[in-house]
């Protein structure tokens, strides 16, 4: 036994050393198969295309049966990494894997052709063209305290295009089932980039047991981590600092995101999403994720430290918009939110949204509605078998929102004309106060219903209620709730239009508004719970 555990510190030791001389050879025979990028001829200079040397590493820990990949201190110029299962990818602090250019004459892996691109954009539908990527693969990991940076990603078609000198014919918008180009609002043209360009940090497909922990992420293209049908997922301890989505987790199950910052001023930090990109409807379900923070600031200046702030931030965390599978059995608790949008529930395509909770949340100068929850009709899949879906069974618990923008409260929207009814949401213990100044001509405002509509707040306009507005609802309770607004608001605090059997339970508003009827307003038949 002393022998044994003798031997077990001797190697301990002797493998970090071991990986800095690329000493390889002289490993004991017992020791675990973690292979340096050096000695497959990386040099992390961050001028030489270390590629090849990377992808030989990980062909090499495969072929042994699995084993870790060491990126020691340096940075590893790069395009397209090809994970293989049973590997992981280890970033020692210092280490930096940099995205390199098509500027410069590097190439990333074409995206791969597929028959199901008319019901989302090109960043959802194509997989191999991002800079580490593996699909149908297990037992899969990207650790370490080291930086992937993303510099030479697009987050969009336009750099692309400025070298090909104009728009490929087949990147434009295209009839799909029938109906006119662009209809959806998505797919997005612009999204679409020239073969050879990369657009995504990570992106799996269909993998099955895997951990992405610890990593530091500058600015990962159109997505920084996208996971589309992936199974048993843990995000820990990541810190993001995007030019676009931060995390968008497309049809998964089972995943659980923990301790993670995310900065995304230009769109959606934490992003749940059930698209047909694999060409079938996968409901994203059971998902965990806790201690996030999610913020809008200058993309680099969270990293830097300077929490630099510019106009109309993004971040937040949505469901949607693509929606074909649905969502169900997710749980989000202990986020805070600053300088960024809030919380989107939406499901437009046809799907499920049911059985969600969220709890223990802190906002602070939120831009636009704090809450936004919205069964639409954009329907965006085959014609024939997407039809409207339904959304229930969300509890929101627990939230304190500090300088909410006047120009929108919490949104609440179903479809009218039963063609699509909220049901069962519950709002409770909410503190929010909100920056005020509405004029009469908003409260008189009526609102668009944007059956059909692209599913975010911004289209809706201004509110006509500065705290609620609710419509095409039924059994929706707000319990223990307080609102504020730092000026005078002529418009109600909450309006209820076509909402069946509303709670209100301990619900305070401002001494003012609470002496007036018309500061809680029932429209088109809304009515209360006896």
């Amino acid at each position: 036994m002393l022998f044994r555990l003798v031997r077990t510190i001797t190697i301990a030791c002797v493998l970090p050393v071991l990986f800095a001389t690329g000493a390889r050879a002289s490993l004991p025979a017992t020791a675990p198969a973690f292979l340096s990028v050096r000695e497959f001829g990386a040099r992390g200079d961050g001028r030489t295309l270390d590629t090849p040397a990377i992808n030989r590493a990980i062909d090499s820990a495969a072929a042994a049966g699995g084993g870790t990949v060491f990126f020691p201190a340096g940075t590893y110029l790069s395009v397209s990494i090809h994970l293989k299962s049973n590997v992981a990818l280890y970033l020692d602090q210092g280490a930096v894997i940099l995205a390199a250019s098509p500027r410069d004459g590097f190439r990333y892996d074409l995206p791969e052709p597929t028959e199901n691109d008319q019901y989302q954009d090109f960043g959802h539908t194509h997989f191999q063209n991002s800079l580490i990527w593996g699909e149908n693969l297990e037992n899969i990991s990207i650790l370490g305290p080291g930086r992937i940076n993303g510099a030479g990603l697009v987050r969009d078609g336009a750099p692309s295009r400025d070298l090909a000198k104009g728009a490929n014919a087949s990147l434009k918008n295209k009839p799909v089932d029938g109906r006119a180009p662009g209809e959806f609002g998505y797919p997005n043209a612009a999204d679409a980039v020239e073969p050879g360009w990369g657009n995504k940090a990570i992106s799996l497909k269909l993998c099955r047991n895997v951990i992405i922990r610890d990593i530091t992420f500058l600015r990962g293209g159109h997505f920084c981590i996208l996971a589309t049908g992936v199974d048993n997922l843990t995000l820990d301890n990541l810190k993001i600092d995007t030019n676009r989505d931060g995390v968008d987790l497309d049809g998964c199950r089972n995943v659980r995101m923990s301790n993670c910052t995310i900065n995304t001023p230009r769109d959606d930090g934490i992003c749940l999403k059930s698209s047909y990109a694999l060409g079938r409807p996968i409901v994203c379900e059971n998902i965990t994720i806790t201690n996030c923070q999610l913020s809008g600031y200058i993309d680099g200046s969270f990293l830097d430290g300077t929490y630099k702030r510019g106009a109309s931030p993004t971040g937040r965390i949505k469901f949607g918009t693509e929606s074909n599978g649905g969502f169900k059995n997710i749980t989000i608790s202990n986020c805070v939110f600053e300088y960024c949008h809030g919380i989107v529930l939406a499901t437009v395509d046809g799907a499920l949204l049911e059985d969600v909770t969220i709890s223990n949340i802190t906002m602070r100068d939120i831009v636009n509605a704090p809450i936004y929850v919205r069964l639409g009709a954009r329907l965006r899949g085959p014609a024939a078998t997407t039809k409207v879906g339904a959304l229930r069974r969300v509890k929101i618990d627990n939230i304190v929102a500090h300088n909410v923008s006047s120009h929108q409260g919490i949104l609440i929207v179903g479809l009218p004309e039963g063609k699509g009814t909220i049901e069962d949401v519950t709002l409770s213990n909410i503190f929010m106060d909100f920056q005020g100044g509405g004029t009469e001509k908003q409260a008189a405002r009526e609102m668009p219903e944007l059956e059909r509509g692209y599913p975010d707040p911004g289209p809706h306009g201004a509110t006509s209620s500065w705290a609620v507005f609710a419509r095409h609802a039924k059994n929706l309770t707000l319990r223990d709730i307080e609102f504020r607004t730092a000026k005078p608001d002529a418009r109600p605090a909450i309006v209820l239009d076509d909402v069946a059997d509303a709670a209100l339970i301990r619900v305070k508003l401002p001494a003012s508004a609470e002496s007036a009827r018309e500061n809680i307003m029932l429209r088109n038949g809304a009515t209360l719970a006896p």
